[in-house]
């Protein structure tokens, strides 16, 4: 379904800047994507959808299929926010929040596993492999801020690499997975978030365990070495 704002002003493309007839249209170039392919035939039939001139919104694609998934992939990041408060997860534990997170992420690909498909082969070419890393780091890092974490030493970076591994080895698995109620792909996250806890545990008892190390000093004193 194209996007609501734009539906409700069809035809009056001139109020949205090219960003934000992007994410606008995502969604409904998504839909196209399944029969039409990530392809300016999938951005014609968003447009006529919502009432735009196709030759405008080929305009917010200037990079073609690659910026075609990228808006999409934007667009859940900002469905996923506007979803999940806070204080919605302040109440779960940590685990839970990761979990509801990237299962709301899946429902709003659920039905378009043939969209998905195309969608992570194209990222898979080799000229799209580094934005596809950074746009799975983008919804890795819009997942632990919403999950509460503030972290700024190196588990900022170690958390975000983990999470954007799992969540795109369970899409991997997602759009083939015909179990029923995607129990196979529930099932592999819940084993994938139960051995990130466990990692997790394991590490906090080696960092602060009885030998008394500090990761923190350790790295202090790389910086700044005893003179």
């Amino acid at each position: 379904m194209a996007h609501a704002a734009l539906a409700n002003t069809a035809g009056s493309a001139s109020d949205f800047t090219l960003d934000e007839l992007r994410l606008a249209l995502a969604p409904a170039i998504a839909d196209a994507a399944a029969f039409d392919g990530w392809s300016d035939a999938a951005v014609d039939a968003a447009a006529e959808q919502a009432g735009v001139a196709a030759a405008v919104a080929r305009l917010a694609f200037p990079g073609g299929a690659m910026d075609m998934v990228a808006a999409w992939i934007e667009s859940i990041d900002a469905r996923m926010a506007a979803e999940f408060s806070r204080e919605i997860l302040a109440a779960m534990p940590v685990r839970e929040r990761i979990r509801a997170l990237i299962l709301f992420r899946l429902e709003c690909v659920g039905g378009r596993e043939e969209t998905l498909r195309r969608a992570l082969a194209i990222m898979a070419l080799p000229q799209n492999a580094a934005r596809a890393l950074r746009l799975g780091w983008s919804s890795a890092d819009a997942m632990w801020r919403l999950a509460g974490d503030t972290a700024t030493d190196y588990n900022h970076y170690s958390k975000r690499a983990i999470l954007a591994g799992i969540y795109a080895a369970t899409l991997a698995l997602f759009v083939d997975d015909e179990s029923d109620g995607k129990a196979e792909t529930r099932a592999f996250l819940d084993r994938r978030i139960e051995g990130v806890m466990n990692f997790e545990k394991a590490k906090a008892r080696f960092l602060t365990g009885r030998e008394g190390f500090s990761m923190t000093r350790f790295l202090g004193r790389l910086r700044y070495p005893a003179r």
